[in-house]
């Protein structure tokens, strides 16, 4: 089996096609695990805010295999290769598969955007603090502790088949934060 993790994210209906998107990887991956859901600013599209999370899974689905089943995913959602402007109804990256570094079938493996983007590292460390990103020594909490950057990010409340997905106390400390100006 092999660790994956994937970035989720949406800005058009957005509960509705997260909660899609997660019902389809659990069929496609099995157990999943979740990240804290977050909104943020589009990044690379001019267009509407999105929710972003990250999801874990093991699989035995070679690297070509779980790439197909995610744009077939993506595709079930109503994505197209050419999407409207800015509408994005559901996107799934592979960010990581298991220690795999390097050009890999047309993907650069880790995804650059894990580095880059606050809504894919703040969730990555939230979700497997102390594993290490391929090709580097850091763990994604040590990552996310160096990050620097001026991309804004908000906790929001996401319920997925009942279960919360964003700890209220992490939605809670953020707004006291943004509220007194930390």
């Amino acid at each position: 089996m092999t660790m994956v993790f994937l970035g989720v994210g949406s800005n058009t209906d957005r509960e509705h096609f997260l909660g899609r998107g997660l019902d389809a990887l659990e069929q496609l991956l099995g157990p999943l695990d979740v990240s804290p859901v977050f909104e943020s600013d589009a990044v690379g599209v001019l267009g509407r805010r999105f929710l972003n999370m990250i999801v874990g899974a093991e699989t035995h689905l070679p690297l070509s295999d779980l790439t197909a089943g995610l744009k077939a995913i993506e595709a079930a959602c109503g994505r197209r290769d050419s999407p409207s402007p800015g509408r994005i109804t559901l996107d799934i990256d592979i960010l990581s598969y298991g220690s795999l570094a390097g050009v890999h079938q047309g993907l650069t493996l880790p995804r650059p955007e894990v580095l880059r983007n606050a809504f894919v590292l703040w969730p990555l460390a939230l979700l497997a603090p102390h594993a290490v990103l391929p090709g580097s020594e850091l763990t994604h909490a040590e990552l996310w502790a160096g990050w620097q950057g001026d991309q804004a990010l908000w906790p929001v409340a996401f319920d997925w088949r009942g279960r919360a997905l964003t700890p209220v106390d992490l939605i809670e400390a953020h707004s006291l934060r943004s509220t007194f100006g930390g």
